[in-house]
This record gives structure tokens, C-alpha cells and sequence, in this order.
């Protein structure tokens, strides 16, 4: 006789999926309404951080619930002398894995948010844990293990979900992209063995100027697995200094290469003592990152894929090998297939860098899946800027300010870093000039005609809505500043003087 009823092991079979599923994919919403039911809760599509609101997810606490009344029905039953079969026993133990780790997660969200110092503090609730997990759990599975994972979950989802804000769908995807890079999209293969293999799968971070690569790659390596030792009760490494990034768009090649594989004393001029470089001192469970990885010299290009592909490496002025055992993570605004057409970058490399790969979406994008999405965003970096007392009434300031001079339709270029000084510039000035991308010498060849006199007036009006909308990006600013109507200043722009205007 089976354990669960229909309905439980509907509930139960749920849960378990829902366990192991990655939290930003729409299967999450579908796996909590098949275990809730008629107590599911209806909310937006999009798992998102909402400014104003008081429960992220209202199914979470029902959720809790629902499995500890499974836990407890079938701990009841078994006691009573049923026996589970096989895979009710299975479906068991992934529910009581879930319960353990609702009960635990406000104090695993502590260890997050307010991490004690160095690498040695002991965690003081873990004997809890361990009472918690014999009395729920029934295999024989290393303890300090799941509590490892349950850290590293946590965290995860501390980074991911508050690290990447945004309703519309492309945020939601970037979050899941997130996710998958941390624990791949098995996470059971993930947490039976995957969590020892990950640091030699490197992470390549594309997309435009402003769109969050560097957050992308920060909640990776802040994610990473760390051991946990019963004994000690302590975790192997503080994750909050295992990040460690280099803008290579900064640095002089020299200057890269130093702060990368390190140098010995008098390798150059200036090096004055031996120093260590982030390959060496970031360790097995750290988290290199280099951003314009497109910007690479061709011959550090080969330097590192070589740590790449053997792990080894010697410092300037050395030549003792030393092994990198850390993760690498790399960002890039480039086309690198251009780039590598072009003959600057190693096809090599890159193959040995896009194993995983993430796309991170422009501003525009989110803003054409969900229209309030700009508003949402702005109330989060006035938070952000201003503190939260005055966060509200700054928001508002901005969004009139955007909707009067921009318009809805203007196209932010430099995505989300344009909108943070968009905000402080209206803060600080009550306006906001956004920058030309127009090009100097093609602009200049439409004033030579408009001086030479060979267009029409037609044209000319044309040719002057143009090179305003090429500035503005709005029609609607546009329009105010030639004092023309909204649509006519559409019908009038030059789709093919728009393209030449903005060539650089």
C-alpha cells in the first residue's frame, strides 16, 4: 500500500523538481502550482526584486509549509509500520532536503549579508543543522556537504536575484543564464560531483558598454562552492575576498601582465620586491575576472591561454612554473568574431573562453519587453544614489524630467550606466545632456550642403531632423527643440543619413 495519496505524491513529485530547478525559469511558477494547488498564489511571470514590495514571492511560505506536512504525514505513517517504496522514499528525502533548507535559510541569509571576519569563524548554528538533518533526513549523505550547498545556493541567489534587478523578461533570462553558469542545469549531477569541476570551465560575459557584465561576473564568483569542515565548523574560504578584478582596458600591457602572473624583484624598472599576481594569490576557490578581454595584447593573448590550457604559469623575471587554480571569468564589449577575423584575436583563445557564455541584454531591449521596466530601474539607482529617504521623490523627479525631454522612445546608448547618470545629473542639475554619437566629419558634410544651397527645402528639413535625432535619440526631444510635431519629425528622419551620421 502506498504511502502518499494521489494528491501528496502530486505535491511531493513537485516540490522535488522544484528543488533542483533553476528559480528564474518559468518551470519554478508551473512546479509551485502543482504542489500548492488551490493555495498558489498568481504573481508576475517574471521572478523579480520589487522595490516597494514587502514579499518578494507570497507561494515561498506556503511552499515551507506544504512540504513540512508532507515530512510530517509520512515521518506518521512509517512510524506506524508502512513501508515506502522506492521511489517514495526518493521523493521523501528531496522534500525534507527542501524543508531543511527553508528552515535554515534566514540563517544562511545572515552568513551572506553579514559574513564574519576571515576565514576561520565558526558557523554557531551548524549543530542545529546537524540535530535538523538527522532528524529529517534518511541517507547516509555528508552532512557538511549539503550544508556547503545550501551556503552556496544561498548565495547565489543573494547576488543573482538582488545583484541583477529588472521585471521584464531578457533580466529574467540573464538571471537564469547567471544561475546555469553557477551550477549548470543539472543540479543534482551538480551537487553529486560538478561542484568539484567547475573552476576549469571558464565564463565569457558579451554584450554592450553599461549592461551589467561586471555584475554578471561578480555574482559568479562570489557564488563559487566552498567546503565546509565539520570539525572546525568553519567553510575553507571567506567568499567576500575571492573576486578579483582586472580592467584590462586600464593598464598598460606591462601592467597587465604584472598584476596577472606577478614579477620577481628587477624583472622591470619599478619592480622594487617580489609580488604576487591575482593567477597565484586567488586561489582553488577564487575568481579572476577580467573585463575588456577584448582589449588583450596578441602576445598576452598567448601567455594565457597557455594557463588555460596546462594551468601553469610563471612570474615575470621567473621561470619556475606556478599553477593557477582558481576560475577565470571574462567580459568584452567586442565583436570578437570581427576581432578575430581582423587577425587581433586568437581564435584559440576564444574557444578556450566561450565554453560558457552569457549575453547580457541592453537597456533598450528590457524597456521593449516591459515599458515600466525604466521607471523600476530609476527608483533603484536613485536608492542607490540618494539612500532611500529620498529615493522616491527623485525617482519621480527623473522619470517627469525623461518623459518631457526624452520621450519613451529614446533609444539610452549607453544603457544602464547612461541611466545612473542620467539620475545624478538631474539630481545634481534638474536636467540631462545626453552625448552625441554623431560623427564629426559626416556632420560636417551636411552643413557644407546646407551652406552650398544644393538641397531642397525639403531635404534641408529632412537633413536637419536628422542630425538633432542623432543627438537626441528622441523624437519627442526632437520635436520640442525644432518646435515641429512628434510625427512629422518621424516621417522626416533619413533612415539612411541616420546610419552614415552615426559611423565612427
Amino acid at each position: 500500500m502506498a504511502i502518499f495519496t494521489a494528491s501528496e505524491q502530486a505535491a511531493a513529485s513537485a516540490i522535488a523538481r522544484l528543488a533542483y530547478t533553476n528559480p528564474f525559469l518559468p518551470d519554478r511558477i508551473e512546479c509551485e502550482r502543482q504542489a500548492l494547488g488551490s493555495d498558489f498564489v498568481d504573481a508576475a511571470p517574471v521572478w523579480s526584486i520589487q522595490p516597494d514590495a514587502v514579499e518578494q514571492n507570497p507561494n515561498v511560505g506556503r511552499l515551507a509549509r506544504r512540504a513540512a506536512d508532507i515530512v510530517q504525514d509520512f515521518r506518521e505513517r512509517t512510524r506506524d509500520g508502512a513501508r515506502p517504496t522506492d521511489h517514495e522514499a526518493a521523493l521523501y528525502e528531496d522534500v525534507a532536503l527542501y524543508l531543511l533548507y527553508a528552515r535554515f535559510e534566514e540563517d544562511l541569509w545572515e552568513l551572506v549579508v553579514r559574513p564574519s571576519a576571515g576565514r576561520t569563524a565558526r558557523v554557531p548554528f551548524y549543530g542545529r543543522f546537524v540535530r535538523a538533518a538527522g532528524e529529517l533526513l534518511t541517507t547516509t549523505e555528508d552532512v557538511a556537504h549539503v550544508f556547503a550547498c545550501f551556503f552556496q545556493i544561498r548565495r547565489a541567489f543573494q547576488h543573482t536575484f538582488r545583484g541583477i534587478v529588472g521585471g521584464s523578461l531578457p533580466a529574467a533570462r540573464l538571471r537564469a543564464a547567471v544561475w546555469q553558469s553557477i551550477f549548470t542545469h543539472d543540479m543534482r549531477r551538480y551537487r553529486r560531483t560538478l561542484y568539484r569541476q567547475m573552476d576549469d570551465i571558464n565564463t565569457l560575459v558579451t554584450g554592450p558598454s553599461g549592461t551589467g557584465k561586471e555584475l554578471v561576473a561578480r555574482a559568479i564568483g562570489l557564488s563559487r562552492y566552498i567546503p565546509f569542515d565539520a570539525t572546525s565548523q568553519t567553510f575553507a574560504a571567506d567568499f567576500t575576498t575571492s573576486f578579483h578584478p582586472l580592467s584590462i582596458s586600464a593598464l598598460a600591457p606591462t601592467l597587465v601582465e604584472s598584476e596577472l602572473f606577478g614579477h620577481r624583484r628587477g624583472a622591470f624598472t619599478g619592480a622594487l620586491a617580489d609580488r604576487a599576481g591575482w593567477l597565484e594569490t586567488c586561489g582553488a576557490l577564487g575568481t579572476v575576472f577580467l573585463d575588456e578581454i577584448g582589449e588583450l595584447d596578441p602576445a598576452l593573448q598567448v601567455k594565457l591561454l597557455r594557463v588555460l590550457q596546462a594551468r601553469t604559469f610563471e612570474p615575470l623575471g621567473d621561470t619556475t612554473p606556478r599553477r593557477f587554480t582558481g576560475k577565470l571569468v571574462a567580459a568584452t564589449n567586442r565583436d570578437l568574431a570581427a576581432e578575430m577575423r581582423a587577425g587581433r584575436f586568437r581564435e584559440d583563445f576564444y574557444y578556450r573562453l566561450c565554453a560558457d557564455r552569457i549575453v547580457t541584454p541592453s537597456l533598450r531591449e528590457q524597456i521593449a519587453d516591459r515599458p515600466d521596466e525604466l521607471g523600476t530601474l530609476v527608483l533603484f539607482l536613485a536608492r542607490r544614489i540618494a539612500g532611500p529617504e529620498e529615493a522616491e521623490p527623485i525617482a519621480r523627479e527623473v522619470a517627469t524630467w525623461i518623459e518631457r525631454n526624452l520621450g519613451r522612445d529614446y533609444e539610452w546608448p549607453g544603457n544602464v550606466r547612461e541611466l545612473e547618470q542620467c539620475v545624478r545629473s538631474v539630481l545634481v542639475r534638474r536636467e540631462y545632456r545626453p552625448p552625441s554619437p554623431v560623427s564629426p566629419t559626416r556632420r560636417q558634410a551636411v552643413l557644407d550642403e546646407v551652406a552650398a544651397g544644393t538641397l531642397t527645402a525639403d531635404e534641408l528639413l529632412s537633413h536637419y531632423c536628422t542630425l538633432v535625432y542623432a543627438d537626441t535619440r528622441s523624437y519627442q526631444e526632437t520635436a520640442r527643440r525644432l518646435r515641429l510635431d512628434r510625427r512629422t519629425v518621424r516621417s522626416k528622419i533619413d533612415a539612411d543619413l541616420l546610419a552614415a551620421l552615426e559611423t565612427k
